[in-house]
């Protein structure tokens, strides 16, 4: 064993303490560059703190040292910068090998900070200087801006950062109960219990909340004994779902709820939802609180119990309730001289607890507080505290009692983890007289249990949760059985723990080094209202985000406007709960994929399939490494035989009723009003800004039917915008999606009608009885269908849409009378190619989100007699303005480099465009493709230049388009 592991193991106490770590397997790390010793199971903050290091950042403004305020991530004092990573908190990420961590916000090293003598200039940085200074003289803003963004910001940005995977999961259970303390733990087996699948959610590593560190009674084992049974029967139950080290980081209407666990966002859905989040220990606002050394009393306890480290070796206790004692028993216990308990309050609530302490030897001061706590050298830890009498609500005695210690520990009370709550439109409520919290106002299916319910006793908190167990239960129609609510007059909050110092340093916000004289000055200013006093001096802006410094600031707003803390309010709790990464919004999302009726069928025909949308299609049939020799097979067929493709991700929407016409003539560009019964036309759909953004295929069914086609990935927004601008205009119409109500094919090729005559008898399928573009209604294979005479692929064609169950049934038909025929199937990708070759455009492949249709040469589909359309003004001023770019069609020879979509085009030295569809197309053996130029590089016959791989130039021809059979003699036939 070396030493360094040797000593840690020294500094350790002994079990049962430290239930989250491993003592048989040590783990190294660097922090500023020195070496550390912690355990498996350490966070970076205990490993440093078992190392008796204290110091882990600087604070943002003065740069004064920082040390761990609560050991529990609800705090900026730990944040530290993880290799490329700013803004990790040290006291909730663990240690592994080899880690290298480096402190943030500093000017020198973290130990001699430069910066630290801006603590000496307060005085000429009050609250929102940064408002009132840097704008006068004029132009003098220029001169500062490069120094204060130097001085910003917090840790450092890897640029050179590569992007880690992140996903999302989507989880659906009856109640999802959020904290895993005894009166989560209760509620979720009550739940349970009852049948109701639960979801348990902790944020700390292992189930239990502050049964894991707190002390309940004198002796020390109600909480190892309830937790036990607890844990032990959650973890048993076949019915609870539980993610630990997971964040619930919002609460959305429906109890829609995102959990953040490592780099997976899970995106719940509960039909009950059950907040068991507890409270935040509030600190005591006195002179050098900052200091390290000084920390919640519920961060010396998760010290010893959770990682077995000696906080101290000489402690004062301030407390302004009975749980101050209880830590002073365990420090006691655990070896730490307790020099004294400062208790604010004239008298405990348990006077045995006050016995038991003064038997151990610990002197107790009652009606006292700590005014100041003394430095040592550079502010880098404590070393004393003053303590004087209080004498009035937050003034002290003259008299000051200095007491040495190393470590301070205090508590002032608890503040309900509100944020979810009043993210859920919950009101909190501060009884000024009683100091006790309340919400109110929750939504219907959300519940509260426990401290966050202001419910303090161990026995009544457990009672709790299972009481809003039992109204979720009777909700869920799994119980009938009811129950009284649990009350509880246990208070912990100690009604004035502000004890502002002439010299400051009394902080109120420790992310914002914002002091008590800094939230008086703001309302002396004219910012009374305790939203703005946010705004103007940043109090609860930091990432902490008020969970400490919220009630200190509602009561100096309070004291400072002659009003109470319910009538002042605390700053609006908004998502996220905690700060989440990008990548936990951007991270891959759960993408159902669907799969047509005739999906198994391309299976078996070998096709290998590609996501368009959300759907499954195949790309093309054959083996995957032989893509485009089948591509340009099955290209081939079709244009000289037949061949069968599902088109059945084509979205398709009905349109019924009186106005149908009307609505399809303001919806789409082209006029509808009069187009004839059994015909189709060309659908253009543009936004608001003249921007083309869907495209399809409108069929007049009747004079009160249309059925109109839409893009496989545009159907959904194509739906959407008609909800939407029918519920203003309020036309007499239905409109429904039925794109999974239909299955569809496209039958293509010369030889597509003798196909289609072995299945249907009551179409007639000659030109002069089914021309181009009409659309007709009857029966193939026996299946009620409605066809499309369309060309997408440039052939003779028919799309057959039938009802989706019969999807497969058709293609069967269709397959087994082509056979004499030679017919095929052709994959999407085949498609691409073949439409590309007719010049037809798929919209976002060669549109972008500022095409118009003149720059894509759909004048034609745009009736400028119309009076209007979605976006006909736009449309109007665009192509009447200088037009600067077009789309156009290009050819190569086989022999030239192909473009790939992406590939820029170029005028001189300047980009003009990009290729956007690219392939060689055997119909005319050459490399063709469709680009957008410059408005001066469109005309027929220029050489386009376009840059592809490895810098080379080719020069492509400008042509006509389309390609393919220019006078569509084929598709007419």
């Amino acid at each position: 064993m070396n030493e360094a592991v040797k000593v840690n193991y020294l500094m350790r106490l002994d079990a049962p303490m430290g239930l989250l770590i491993n003592r048989e397997k040590p783990v190294s790390f660097t922090f500023e560059g020195k070496t550390f010793t912690g355990f498996e199971g350490d966070s970076i903050a205990s490993a440093l703190l078992a190392n008796k290091h204290w110091l882990m950042s600087r604070s943002f403004k003065y740069h004064r040292p920082r040390g761990p305020l609560t050991m529990a991530g609800q705090d900026a004092n730990t944040l530290v910068q993880l290799g490329g990573e700013p803004n990790v908190l040290a006291d909730r990420q663990t240690i592994t090998s080899a880690m290298m961590v480096e402190g943030q916000n500093y000017n020198g090293t973290l130990e001699n900070d430069r910066d630290a003598i801006l603590g000496n200039f307060g005085r000429f940085m009050p609250v929102g200087f940064y408002y009132r200074s840097f704008f006068k003289p004029m132009g003098v803003w220029d001169k500062w801006e490069g120094f204060i963004r130097k001085k910003a910001g917090l840790g450092k940005l890897d640029l050179t950062f590569q992007p880690e995977y992140y996903d999302k999961k989507y989880l659906f259970h009856d109640v999802l109960v959020v904290g895993a303390g005894p009166a989560g733990l209760a509620a979720a087996l009550e739940a349970a219990d009852a049948g109701a699948s639960v979801l348990l959610v902790e944020e700390q590593p292992i189930l239990g909340g502050a049964l894991t560190y707190s002390r309940f009674d004198e002796e020390g084992v109600v909480a190892d004994k309830l937790r036990t049974d607890l844990v032990a029967r959650v973890e048993a139950h076949s019915r609870i779902d539980v993610l630990l080290n997971a964040t619930c980081n919002a609460w959305f209407t429906d109890n829609y709820l995102p959990i953040i666990q490592g780099k997976r966002m899970f995106k719940v859905r509960a039909k009950e939802c059950i907040v068991a989040s507890g409270a935040f220990e509030q600190h005591v606002v006195f002179r050098n609180n900052d200091l390290p050394g000084v920390m919640m009393s519920s961060a010396a306890m998760r010290l010893m119990k959770l990682y077995a480290i000696k906080p101290a070796e000489q402690a004062v206790v301030l407390t302004g309730n009975d749980d101050g004692y209880l830590t002073a028993i365990e420090l006691h216990q655990q070896g730490v001289l307790v020099a004294a308990v400062i208790d604010m309050r004239e008298r405990a609530d348990n006077p045995e607890l006050v016995s038991a302490v003064q038997k151990k030897g610990i002197q107790v001061k009652s009606g006292f507080t700590v005014y100041e706590a003394l430095p040592t050298k550079g502010n880098k830890h404590i070393r004393a505290v003053d303590i004087r009498k209080i004498i009035a609500r937050g003034e002290v005695d003259k008299a000051s009692t200095l007491i040495e210690c190393d470590l301070l520990c205090m508590s002032a009370g608890y503040m309900p983890s509100y944020q979810l709550l009043c993210q859920a439109g919950g009101q909190l409520k501060y009884d000024d007289d009683a100091a006790l919290f309340s919400l109110s106002n929750l939504p219907d299916h959300l519940y509260i249990a426990g401290s966050v319910n202001g419910i303090n006793s161990l026995d009544a908190v457990v009672a709790d949760g299972r009481f809003a167990a039992l109204k979720a239960l009777q909700q869920l129609g799994l119980t009938e059985e009811t129950a009284l609510p649990v009350k509880c007059t246990r208070t912990l909050n100690y009604q004035w723990p502000i004890f502002s110092h002439p010299k400051g340093k009394d902080f109120v916000d420790f992310d914002e080094d914002l002091q008590a004289k800094d939230i008086i000055n703001a309302t002396r200013l004219g910012y009374r209202d305790v939203q703005l006093v946010k705004r103007f001096s940043t109090v609860g802006m930091g990432p902490s985000q008020g969970r400490h410094s919220a009630l200190p600031t509602a009561r100096l707003v309070a004291k400072a406007t002659h009003r109470t803390v319910t009538e002042t309010g605390v700053t609006t709790a908004r998502p996220p709960y905690c700060p989440e990464k990008l990548a936990h919004v951007a991270g891959r999302i759960f993408d159902p994929s669907r799969q047509t009726a005739m999906h198994y069928r391309h299976l078996e025909l070998g096709a290998k399939m590609i996501p368009a949308g959300n759907w499954q299609r195949p790309a093309f049939y054959g083996k995957p490494d032989e893509r485009d020799q089948c591509i340009h097979a099955e290209a081939t067929h079709v244009r000289n035989k037949v061949g069968l493709i599902d088109v059945s991700t084509l979205g398709g929407i009905d349109i019924r009723g009186p106005d149908a016409a009307e609505f399809m003539n303001r919806i789409y560009t082209f006029a509808f009003l009069k187009q004839p019964v059994g015909k189709t036309r060309y659908a253009v759909l543009t936004s608001e800004q003249g921007v083309v953004i869907d495209d399809g295929v409108a069929c007049r069914i009747n004079e009160e039917h249309f059925y109109v086609t839409a893009t496989t990935g545009g159907v959904d927004r194509v739906y959407r915008d008609m909800m939407k601008w029918n519920a203003q205009w309020r036309l007499d119409i239905d409109i429904a999606n039925v794109t999974s109500a239909f299955s569809a094919v496209n039958l293509a090729g010369p030889d597509a009608r003798k196909v289609l005559e072995k299945l249907t008898s009551d179409i007639d399928l000659s030109c002069e009885g089914f021309p181009y573009l009409a659309y007709r209604e009857g029966t193939v294979a026996g299946i009620p269908s409605r066809l499309l005479r369309v060309g997408f692929v440039g052939e003779l064609g028919y799309e057959i849409h039938v009802p989706a169950r019969f999807g497969e049934a058709l293609w069967d038909a269709l397959m087994e009378a082509g056979k004499s025929l030679d017919i095929k199937p052709f994959g999407v990708e085949t498609q691409r190619l073949l439409r590309l070759e007719k010049g037809h455009i798929i919209v976002s492949q060669d549109t972008d989100g500022m095409s118009h249709p003149g720059e894509l040469s759909l004048n034609w589909a745009v009736n400028r007699k119309k009076s209007f359309f979605i976006g006909c003004r736009s449309v109007d001023i665009v192509m009447a303005q200088k037009q600067t770019r077009k789309l156009v069609g290009f050819k190569l020879p086989v022999t030239s480099t192909k473009p790939e979509e992406g590939h820029l085009v170029l005028e001189g030295e300047n980009i003009s465009g990009n290729v956007t569809s690219c392939e060689f197309s055997p119909a005319t053996n050459a490399i063709i493709g469709m680009a957008y130029a410059g408005i001066n590089q469109s005309d027929i016959g220029f050489q386009l230049p376009i840059r592809v791989n490895n810098g080379e130039m080719v020069m492509a021809e400008v042509v006509a388009l389309p390609f393919y059979d220019p006078d569509n003699s084929r598709q007419e036939m």
